[in-house]
């Protein structure tokens, strides 16, 4: 396969590689683009639950991104697990430098057991300092309930949601609808001038560690291409759901996807 576009991957590290920054490369290798990472935080963890997370120093952290992207310019950029303020502001600042465009945030607050990783102080950070740069955000419902302070229990909700995370800046909201308790799973992307509902058929199997990374990169991948944010989205759902169809059924907790779908 040819490589098609250049991603840069800021996110923590998953040491049982369904999630975090190896479920984010193994998804941009998948479709044929070349993935460059910073790694904010090392965690230890398995499908059951994160046993550990150790914080990479804020600066080190520019550093990676810096030397990468001087080197190497990334078509667009992913962003997952920022745990703290001072972790949110390098990052920023490394953005403004290198004149950093097409980011994608997906705003990991929750880990799949449960965990909460990040605090108030810095959800509230992410969502006024970071959001105005960012080309797309991707919260689950819980995730998009911490950012506007509201309950989502409907389809209505997620619309009203996603006008509201608008306000802080990013061009698109992407509300992942599986937390509600529906057959259909409703997938909301939500800009300025329009709204946008991917629906699947929900799969019912506890295999889905890793998919919100997932998505998020994929979306970043095919932006990379050049792939409008309609058709990036819509490809990128699609590959999370034919991940989760075909999972390999590994541990005794929350298990991954298969982010080698497509090629089979």
């Amino acid at each position: 396969m040819k490589l098609k576009s250049k991603l840069l991957i800021i996110a923590g590290s998953d040491s049982s590689g369904g999630a975090g920054i190896q479920a984010d490369i193994k998804t941009a290798t998948a479709l044929g683009v070349y993935a460059m990472t910073a790694i904010t935080a090392i965690t230890a963890q398995n499908t059951t639950g994160v046993k550990s997370i150790v914080s990479i120093p804020p600066r080190e952290i520019f550093k990676q991104i810096s030397f990468s992207v001087q080197d190497i310019k990334p078509s667009s950029v992913k962003i997952g697990m920022l745990h703290n303020v001072c972790v949110i502001k390098e990052v920023i600042k490394a953005i403004k430098k290198h004149k950093l465009k097409n980011i994608v945030i997906d705003p990991v607050m929750v880990a799949k057991g449960g965990q909460r990783l990040i605090s108030n102080s810095s959800i509230n950070f992410l969502r006024e300092k970071l959001f105005p740069y960012a080309l797309l955000v991707t919260p689950n419902i819980p995730e998009a309930e911490a950012l506007i302070n509201k309950k989502i229990k409907t389809l209505d909700d997620i619309i009203k949601a996603g006008k509201q995370i608008l306000k802080f800046g990013p061009k698109f909201v992407l509300i992942k609808g599986g937390h509600i308790n529906k057959s259909i799973i409703e997938d909301v992307l939500i800009s300025k001038n329009n709204i946008k509902i991917f629906k699947n058929k929900k799969i019912k199997t506890k295999n889905t560690h890793g998919t919100g990374c997932t998505l998020s990169s994929a979306i970043a991948s095919f932006i990379s291409r050049n792939y409008n944010m309609n058709e990036s989205c819509r490809r990128s759902i699609q590959y999370v759901h034919k991940a989760i169809l075909l999972n390999p059924k590994f541990g005794r907790g929350h298990g991954p996807i298969n982010h080698m779908a497509l090629l089979n």
